[in-house]
């Protein structure tokens, strides 16, 4: 089997996601927060820990800022719900995921302003475009980091200055960026960075995030235990309590921990530079075939290790099963939980099939893929 569904959810992970969420289900196992004996004291380090790792990965003065979250979607919720009121108005770009599209659809049903920028054909955005788009009631401009279905990298730096100079409020979606794309929150003026564990964080599902800056109060979805202040019926209002109620997924926090530490010993740099070459190949291969269409940058440097393709008028998912149960090749089709990506590419009645190779994908795995690819083609002419 040849996994290229990396984009949807990293697979295998580093063996030591799987070493350390077995330890911790086995030989830990306390409630982090709720009593003061060794195994929950030693489950609440897990979190300490896990903190402290990611706030280096994203240049986080205070680790505490972190709240632990199911995943991205849970985080990107609580960040537009819990600051953005109606009458306020948001910018977004016209690729984002439907993990801030429908939580701004349903916003908007209760007065509150969306505006989608375009983007160009290829998914890149001018960052003029969102300068544009400010209002005087503009109260955050969200954006993804890098499309999950073309790939392409936003300029996010750019934009982030755009919001700091503007006095607005900057959150980030990081889901196919986080693990694989540095990210400095102070660098970009990232006021809310929302993460997955189980994509580039090489992390178990069930896991995520949101920081949040300090002088930043986000209002909770959720109220309930926490560990702390528990003779109060308040929330408490201190981070990262006031965003985790509810006992945590600590073996999932464990296996991210394990994650974090694999990027950090190998090396950011070096994971980026093994996925350019994967894309490379994928793009230079699948441009020899003539009836195989690309969306994207087509530039390594322009987007993440994000393909996607159609073969002629032949159905995305027709594409996708073919690789899967002909050459044991396994991707995704259709329009990937981003209808408005796919209107800005023009794939919106076709879909697409989507290659995401990840760290462990070989350049033998490339080959055999445009091979097949090749050999689908040749069958739908």
């Amino acid at each position: 089997m040849i996994y290229l569904d990396n984009a949807a959810t990293t697979y295998p992970k580093p063996e030591q996601v799987y070493i350390a969420m077995d330890h911790f289900n086995r030989y830990l196992g306390g409630n982090p927060g709720r009593g003061s004996h060794q195994q929950t004291l030693k489950a609440g380090s897990v979190l300490l820990d896990s903190r402290e790792a990611l706030a280096r990965l994203f240049n986080i003065a205070d680790s505490s800022r972190i709240a632990f979250t199911q995943n991205i979607t849970d985080s990107l919720n609580i960040g537009l719900k819990g600051i953005i009121k109606p009458g306020d108005h948001v910018i977004t770009t016209s690729m984002e995921h439907n993990a801030i599209a429908r939580p701004l659809h349903y916003l908007r049903q209760a007065g509150v302003e969306w505006t989608a920028v375009n983007c160009s054909p290829d998914g890149s955005l001018d960052p003029e475009d969102i300068r544009r788009a400010i209002k005087s009631n503009t109260r955050m401009i969200c954006m993804l980091h890098a499309s999950n279905v073309a790939g392409t990298i936003m300029p996010v730096p750019e934009v982030g200055c755009i919001a700091n100079d503007k006095g607005l409020i900057f959150m980030v979606d990081s889901a196919q960026t986080a693990g694989v794309l540095p990210i400095d929150v102070v660098a970009y003026h990232i006021d809310i960075l929302a993460f997955t564990g189980h994509k580039g964080l090489l992390g178990p599902q069930g896991t995520g995030g949101l920081y949040v800056r300090p002088g930043l109060t986000v209002n909770p979805l959720k109220q309930g235990g926490t560990g702390s202040m528990s003779e109060y019926l308040e929330q408490p209002a201190l981070m990262p309590d006031l965003l985790e109620s509810g006992t945590p997924n600590t073996p999932g926090i464990a296996g991210l921990q394990a994650g974090v530490k694999f990027i950090e010993t190998t090396g950011l740099e070096n994971i980026r530079r093994h996925e350019q070459q994967l894309t490379d190949m994928l793009i230079n291969g699948l441009c020899e075939i003539p009836e195989v269409k690309i969306y994207g940058p087509l530039d390594s440097n322009k987007q993440t290790a994000v393909v996607s393709i159609n073969i002629g008028d032949m159905d995305s998912g027709e594409l996708s099963m073919a690789l899967e149960y002909e050459y044991g090749i396994d991707t995704r089709s259709g329009l990937h939980c981003a209808p408005l990506a796919h209107r800005t590419l023009g794939t919106m009645e076709q879909g697409s099939c989507r290659l995401s190779p990840g760290f462990f994908t070989t350049h033998e795995d490339i080959n055999t893929v445009i091979k097949a690819v090749h050999t689908i083609a040749n069958h739908n002419k």
